[in-house]
Parts: structure tokens; sequence; C-alpha cells
């Protein structure tokens, strides 16, 4: 026991020695430099002024320096204590990149919560869910139309984001409940339509004419381009003039299917095709066909005879 005593004893003592060690390795920070906590909140709202500022319009460019000096009055400081501090931090990167760190982490968060504010005002998703089948649809799932101008159509326009694939496939199903007291006019039919639109402002669009109640949908197969954005409409004119031309829309899905083109059954498949569209190469000579007696009949007939004249020349000749 003595001697765990006396060995832990010496334990201790060493580290008592080597404490102001450990705190002469730490680094020190002038009385005038700001703390890590003071740089990270004025860190913070200097990156929001300058970020503001760079949004003015040319003429507007003077009001940059205000936006810095209320960053800098807001905190108690200046802009040359500032510049003094960025000095020494930038002099002492591993305290800096701790600072900036939680500043980044910060300035996420903050642009999380604009996205967020910003999708739900233009009712669209910040960014779609990953995954091969997917629905995809934003926006509500059920709709009244009653065929008048201000209300005889619904338009989506649904923006990609990296969730979207190349050589993705899409499938856009409504059900459709009319309410009418007649049969349905050739021209005032419900139209549905669906567009790809590609980042070369290229378009590939369906469209469908609906006439009765039940699920319809459209299908999309992008192609080896990048996608931009989805876009698509429902058109349903007044039918009734009576004003009994309801139509309902509900159970709307747009589902996003990835292509999973690394499949080895189907690589197989496509070497087997390959295969057999090949000609079939055959090691016996090829016999060159026999002639019908007809055929050979023929070619006799066809044969030309020598002609008259050249034999009495002939014969003058002698």
């Amino acid at each position: 026991m003595t001697r765990l005593k006396n060995k832990y004893g010496w334990l201790w003592c060493a580290l008592i020695l080597m404490m102001p060690v450990m705190d002469g390795c730490k680094v020190k920070r002038p009385k005038e430099i700001l703390s890590e906590t003071q740089m990270e909140k004025l860190l913070y709202d200097y990156h929001i002024a300058k970020a503001m500022g760079e949004d003015l319009p040319y003429d507007e460019n003077y009001k940059r320096q205000f936006y810095l000096n209320y960053v800098f009055q807001k905190h108690g400081t200046t802009e040359e204590v500032f510049d003094s501090s960025m000095v020494w931090y930038t002099r002492h990167t591993d305290v800096f990149v701790k600072v900036y760190g939680k500043v980044n982490k910060l300035l996420k968060n903050q642009q999380e919560d604009v996205d967020r504010l910003i999708a739900l005002h233009d009712r669209k998703p910040q960014k779609s869910v990953s995954g091969d089948s997917v629905d995809v649809w934003a926006e509500r799932r059920v709709y009244a139309l009653t065929g008048y101008p201000l209300n005889n159509k619904i338009t989506f326009s649904l923006p990609s984001d990296e969730n979207f694939k190349k050589q993705d496939s899409l499938s856009w199903e409504v059900r459709y409940h009319f309410f009418r007291s007649k049969p349905v006019d050739s021209t005032a039919i419900t139209v549905m339509s669906m567009q790809i639109v590609y980042n070369n402002d290229s378009v590939v669009s369906a469209i469908k004419k609906v006439s009765a109640s039940g699920k319809e949908y459209i299908g999309l197969k992008s192609d080896s381009l990048d996608i931009k954005e989805i876009r698509g409409f429902i058109y349903s004119p007044k039918r009734d003039t009576l004003g009994k031309g309801l139509l309902l829309l509900d159970s709307i899905v747009l589902m996003r299917y990835h292509a999973n083109d690394t499949i080895p059954g189907i690589e197989i498949d496509k070497e087997k095709l390959k295969e057999e569209e090949k000609p079939a190469i055959s090691s016996q000579p090829v016999q060159p066909e026999k002639e019908k007696p007809e055929e050979q009949n023929q070619r006799r007939i066809e044969r030309p005879r020598p002609s008259a004249t050249k034999t009495d020349s002939k014969k003058d000749e002698k």
C-alpha cells in the first residue's frame, strides 16, 4: 500500500509541475484584441451586412459602409479594433479556424431558415426527398374547378434539385370526378398536360384528353440531359350553361423513378440480343443454286444469233 501511495504521489507531483508548462503553451490574447465570442458574433453580422451591401444597386453603393458601421456600433467596437483583431487571428490559424467554424454553422442555419420561408411563400419544397421511387408533388391534393375563367385550370412548376437524375421517369396521376347533367361536348373537353424542361431550355411534353371520371395519368421519361423543372396543367372549360359542370380533382400524385441501367440481368440480355442479331456463318462451302429447266430454255431463246450480213460479206471476200 505504501508503495502504491508513493507511486501515485509521484504522479500527482509530476502533473502539478507540468501545469505551468501546459498553460504556457496556450495562446495569450492581448487585451485590445476581441475575444473569440466577440469575434464570432461580430463576424456573423459582418458577413450579413456585406451580403446585403453587394445586393444594392449601383447608385446606392454608398450605403455599404453604413451597414458595416452599424455592425461595429452594435457590438461596441470600431473598424480599427476589428482590423487589428483580424490580423492577430490570422496569425493564430488554429484559433481562427475554430472561430470561423462556429460562424459558418450560424450562417448555414440562417440560410436554411431563409430557404424554408421562401419555400412556404412560393408553396414549393426546399428539396425533394431522395430515393428511387418518390412522390414529389408539392401542391394541394384536392381541387374543384367550375369551368369559369377564374377557376378553370390548375398549373404547377416544380424546380429540380440534386435528387433529380438523368433518365428519370415521371408519372403524374389524378383522379377525376365529373358532375354534369348532360354528355360532354367535344369543344369543352378537359385537357391534361405535363412537360420536362431541360437546362438548355428544350422541352419534352405529353398531353391527354379526359372525358370520363376515374384515374388518369401522364408518363414521361427524361433524356440524358439535366432537368431544369417539371411543369404541367389541367384545363377544364365550362361544360354546362346551367352551372352544373363541377369537376373535382383529388388523389394527385407525381411520382419520380430513377433509372437503373446497372442491373446484371439486363446487360446479359443485351449481349444475347447482340449475338442473336449477328448473321449465322456456316462452315460448309456455299454451293450455287441449280437453275430450273424453264430458266435454261429462256436463256437459250434470248441468246443472240449471228447476223446474215456478216456471213454474206465473208463469202464475197472469198
